[in-house]
């Protein structure tokens, strides 16, 4: 019993090192606006998530601004391998927050098909997010999301959401080795959101040799 007494004591104090770093390691990119150690800080944000919180809110920042960093850190690191895929194999999911209340579209089994009625935003833009032969899904959850990978097995995808929706699609992305990008809403909520249309295509349009500007790295 004293020796699994002193191994969880152990255990406990490298995980607790280990959250100390990650944290260290976060708010210094933070502040410098430089990433440090990603390929270290990027599992650690996910292992010690919850420690990192605690430790977040004991120094009363703003548990959003972890989180955004999250999604700056995910975009840079898979900027490289996005670019490479072309256009077609590219696919796009937008909420169906940011339809109008009043959106005449049927929900099928691939979500939400746009009918162009030029209530919202979507119609007006989404001819461009197709171009190139870009798939665009507009879906009620990552259900669907799920299901349209699987099924068209895209190169690539660029989701769409509040914080904490593309925080979590980046990392489910990731757990189907997923090369994903996240573009962040300018208006949280569940009805007749908002976001920077210019940020979203300058994401999707990304080619390699383009760099990630402030503008698409930025949530």
């Amino acid at each position: 019993m004293l020796v699994l007494g002193y191994i969880v004591l152990v255990a406990a104090i490298i995980i607790l090192v280990y959250a100390l770093l990650i944290f260290t390691l976060t708010m210094v990119s933070i502040r410098r606006g430089r990433f440090y150690l990603p390929r270290l800080v990027k599992p650690g944000l996910i292992v010690v998530e919850g420690l990192l919180r605690s430790l977040w809110k004991a120094m009363r920042l703003d548990d959003r601004e972890l989180t955004s960093f999250a999604i700056r850190l995910r975009n840079q690191m898979n900027h490289g391998r996005f670019c490479a895929v072309p256009m077609e194999q590219r696919a796009i999911f937008l909420p169906q927050c940011l339809r109008s209340a009043d959106c005449p579209a049927d929900l099928t089994i691939e979500g939400l098909r746009c009918k162009r009625c030029m209530r919202c935003d979507i119609g007006r833009v989404i001819d461009q997010l197709e171009e190139g032969g870009r798939k665009v899904f507009i879906v009620p959850g990552s259900t669907f999301v799920r299901r349209m990978v699987k099924k068209y097995r895209p190169g690539a995808v660029v989701g769409v959401g509040c914080l904490l929706e593309v925080k979590e699609g980046l990392e489910m992305a990731d757990s189907m080795d997923m090369v994903a990008m996240g573009v962040v809403t300018s208006k949280d909520g569940c009805v007749e959101t908002t976001m920077e249309w210019d940020k979203l295509l300058e994401v999707v349009n990304l080619v390699p040799g383009d760099p990630l500007t402030a503008i698409s790295l930025a949530p």
